[in-house]
């Protein structure tokens, strides 16, 4: 009962064999994710630790934490949604177009 969140006897009473194993799979799969977060969880704080360098000279490897997590772009990848590029501006075209306008 408390693997599949249902309260209600007769629920579980009507339950079918098959239903019964979905359930349970599912349960376990729940299970599943939730240690691959807790391992995740594990990595991350690994990682976020992490450092450059050596000796005296040794610096962490994230200055931000959006260094080290970019929620935004996460965001955007899933959604689809393409980021907007930098466009570096061209200053021998905008130098031509000064010197011709003067």
């Amino acid at each position: 009962m408390r693997f599949f969140g249902i309260n209600d006897m007769l629920t579980i009473e009507r339950m079918t064999l098959k239903e019964f194993s979905l359930r349970a799979k599912a349960s376990q799969l729940r299970r599943l994710d939730k240690e691959y977060f807790i391992s995740l969880q594990a990595f991350k704080n690994q990682e976020v630790q992490a450092t450059t360098g050596s000796g005296k000279n040794v610096k962490s490897k994230f200055n931000t934490f959006k260094d080290f997590f970019d929620y935004e772009g996460r965001e955007q990848e899933i959604l689809g949604i393409k980021p907007v590029e930098k466009i570096e501006e061209d200053t021998t075209l905008r130098k031509l177009l000064l010197e011709a306008n003067s």
